[in-house]
């Protein structure tokens, strides 16, 4: 089995977020078909594209369905396969340094500096690190052919 097309939309042609939206998860779709994916995977992708093709939604509930099917969507081909997007790991990292890595350090320079409205001098520190791990992942899923050739945005 393959994964379904998604339907042209023509009254989304002015709405320039929405249209570029939709475009883009189409363009996931099409690098999805390139992957090898176990059938859960396609059985689990085409019930989201279905999801959006019946939708008789438009305007900012179209938006809202079809981030909410792409982010489900790449949660479990993630979790599945372990494809990704382009900077995914790097955009997970980032934020996830933010708050493990830069917090902390913040917090114990403004302690031992004795001012703690230094505390948000760690937050940089901490995305830069979680930046630079997340970009040696995506760089190791790029090397194993496990990185899908579009970086989704939001």
């Amino acid at each position: 089995m393959t994964i379904i097309e998604l339907i042209e939309r023509p009254d989304i042609a002015t709405d320039f977020k929405l249209n570029n939206l939709y475009l883009q998860f189409g363009s996931l779709l099409n690098e999805l078909r390139k992957k090898q994916l176990s059938q859960d995977t396609i059985d689990f992708i085409n019930l989201s594209v279905e999801r959006i093709n019946l939708s008789s939604f438009v305007g900012n509930e179209l938006r809202k369905l079809i981030k909410q099917e792409q982010t489900l969507l790449l949660k479990q081909v993630e979790k599945a396969h372990k494809i990704a997007p382009k900077n995914y790991y790097r955009n997970l990292w980032m934020l996830l340094g933010f708050t493990a890595f830069g917090l902390p350090i913040g917090l114990l320079f403004g302690l031992s500096i004795g001012n703690t409205g230094l505390m948000g001098v760690g937050l940089p520190i901490g995305m830069a690190i979680g930046a630079g791990i997340g970009s040696s992942m995506d760089k190791k899923a790029f090397n194993d052919g496990r990185q899908l050739a579009i970086e989704v945005k939001y």
